[in-house]
């Protein structure tokens, strides 16, 4: 009787334990993108305020972090809303 509870038991636990792998592996993927797009927008925040300051132009976009999160999980749109935001305040 054991016998046959073992196999199954064996399989499941197999099957259980690569969802599990493929879980934690999708989760990394989407967490390095979010690192990744965070410190590229971090950068991007700093060269467009240095152009715009050598322009004349003042819009306070600080790096923070809520900017910093914004760009990180919005990426180019977060940093398009972030400088819209300080557009629309100066007007």
């Amino acid at each position: 009787m054991w016998g046959e509870w073992t196999g199954g038991a064996a399989i499941l636990a197999v099957c259980v334990l690569a969802v599990l792998v493929g879980i934690v592996r999708k989760k990394m993927e989407w967490l390095l993108n979010v690192f990744m797009r965070s410190v590229l927008g971090t950068i991007a925040i700093y060269f467009i305020n240095a152009a715009l300051a050598g322009a004349g132009i003042d819009l306070g976009i600080g790096i923070n972090a809520l900017t910093v999160l914004t760009s990180g999980i919005l990426g180019f749109p977060g940093l398009a809303v972030l400088y819209g935001i300080g557009i629309y305040k100066i007007l």
